[in-house]
């Protein structure tokens, strides 16, 4: 099996300790995998997350999902964030596109331990869109760190109280990867209900009304 994800170069990137734990990793996937995880990538024409369950893609993307759920990978996050993650349940969530109602600030729900997400457009030239990790929660110039969602990018982070992060209003196509340690079975459970149930609404409304995706 290929290795799509370059964990030398997430290895030799410093973590930030401050405000909370954080790393960005600029191609944390090389260009001839971004070509074929992008062609193999899920086609979605609606905003929001959605389980990989529960959307069609190729082989290629297939390879980076389990990638993502490797021993190898675990292990690094291990050692970058000093947290035994051995045994915690995962979710993975896919992107295609984003409406201008996304992107509000938040810290992630508690149930997240560690968010993973790793951008997927070939460019990107539009002032939103840009997930801008903060210092505070009501305030989205209060800047630490401004990640455009270019395709190899991952950007994770430790969820926290203050891990606040959000981005100005952008509509169109955002390609992202969403990839989550939890606290606990139940609460995968209790996510992957939620995503399901909203993808399964998502579908009924672009099937009414085609032209609001």
């Amino acid at each position: 099996m290929p290795d799509y994800l370059r964990l030398e170069a997430f290895r030799a990137t410093p973590l930030v300790r401050e405000p909370f734990p954080h790393l960005i990793v600029s191609g944390f996937i090389g260009p001839a995998a971004l070509a074929a995880v992008n062609a193999d990538y899920p086609k979605i024409s609606t905003s929001g997350s959605f389980p990989v369950d529960q959307v069609e893609f190729g082989p290629a993307f297939q390879i980076l999902l389990d990638e993502l759920e490797s021993d190898a990978f675990r292990e690094a996050f291990e050692e970058k964030f000093g947290l035994d993650l051995s045994g915690r349940p995962t979710v993975t969530t896919v992107r295609g596109r984003c409406d201008a109602r996304d992107g509000k600030i938040h810290t992630d729900s508690t149930s997240k331990i560690i968010t993973v997400l790793i951008y997927m457009n070939e460019s990107w030239r539009d002032a939103g869109g840009r997930l801008r990790l903060l210092r505070s929660a009501d305030n989205l110039n209060d800047i630490i760190a401004e990640v455009p969602p270019v395709a190899g990018t991952l950007l994770a982070f430790k969820r926290s109280d203050n891990s606040w992060h959000g981005h100005e209003p952008f509509a169109g196509e955002r390609r992202v990867i969403q990839f989550n340690w939890l606290t606990s079975e139940g609460n995968r459970q209790i996510a992957m209900l939620r995503h399901h149930t909203s993808a399964s609404f998502k579908r009924v409304l672009q099937m009414i009304l085609p032209n609001r995706a």
